[in-house]
């Protein structure tokens, strides 16, 4: 089963609005200096986070990190070397994976403060 021109149309719709509401991000890396994924976004501001919050990242190493590729929408950062994705927006929420990888691991909003 395909996908459907009106299911790629209302895709493109929803990406054009999370485009509107979030910078997109523009470059990352990893610095290994301060063990940080490092994300600039188009409104200038940079993110760092350590890798170990993030579902996905959690058991990565620097050489793992190394080549983060930003998604032609800028709404997504890819890791090669691990096959791993990461989504801004979810980043810029404090949403740092899924409800039940959050809850699990101990990084609940809660917990964060």
């Amino acid at each position: 089963m395909g996908i459907s021109e009106k299911e790629i149309t209302e895709a493109n719709r929803r990406a054009d609005e999370m485009k509107e509401k979030f910078p997109a991000a523009v470059s990352a890396r990893y610095d290994r200096r301060i063990a940080r994924v490092v994300v600039r976004l188009s409104s200038g501001l940079e993110l760092a986070f350590p890798p170990k919050l993030v579902q996905g990242l959690e058991h990565a190493r620097p050489k793992d990190l190394a080549d983060a590729e930003v998604s032609p929408s800028g709404l997504g950062i890819h890791f090669p070397h691990i096959d791993a994705d990461v989504y801004v927006p979810g980043l810029l929420n404090g949403s740092f994976g899924s409800k039940q990888w959050t809850i699990t691991n101990g990084h609940s909003e809660k917990n964060q403060r």
